[in-house]
């Protein structure tokens, strides 16, 4: 996604003003900071990202997964599992009949 920034950070961003689901791993922070949808949310992400995502208004927390209103972010592949708990729960909320 990082080599069409501006599309893919677009897509976020509008995701972000629609309120609609975003997920977001590893490195996934760095399309996050060029969408500029991190000021004030708390995020995961990979550990070396941690300065950027706080410059981007972010506070970081090295948690294997963080939930955000419609944001779900995590730090690495090991942390699959309860990201995509998490993820999957939140799709669910956001489609229509969803958490009833």
């Amino acid at each position: 996604m990082r080599l069409d920034a501006p599309a893919a950070a677009d897509l976020i961003a509008a995701f972000d003003d629609e309120g609609k689901p975003i997920a977001s791993i590893c490195h996934g922070a760095q399309l996050l900071i060029s969408a500029d949808v991190l000021d004030g949310r708390t995020v995961t992400a990979y550990w070396s990202l941690k300065p950027d995502v706080e410059n981007a208004g972010a506070t970081f927390q090295d948690e294997p997964v963080v939930v955000d209103g419609s944001l779900v972010t995590s730090r690495y592949p090991d942390d699959l599992p309860v990201f995509t708990e998490e993820f999957l729960d939140l799709l669910d909320e956001a489609s229509p009949g969803g958490d009833e």
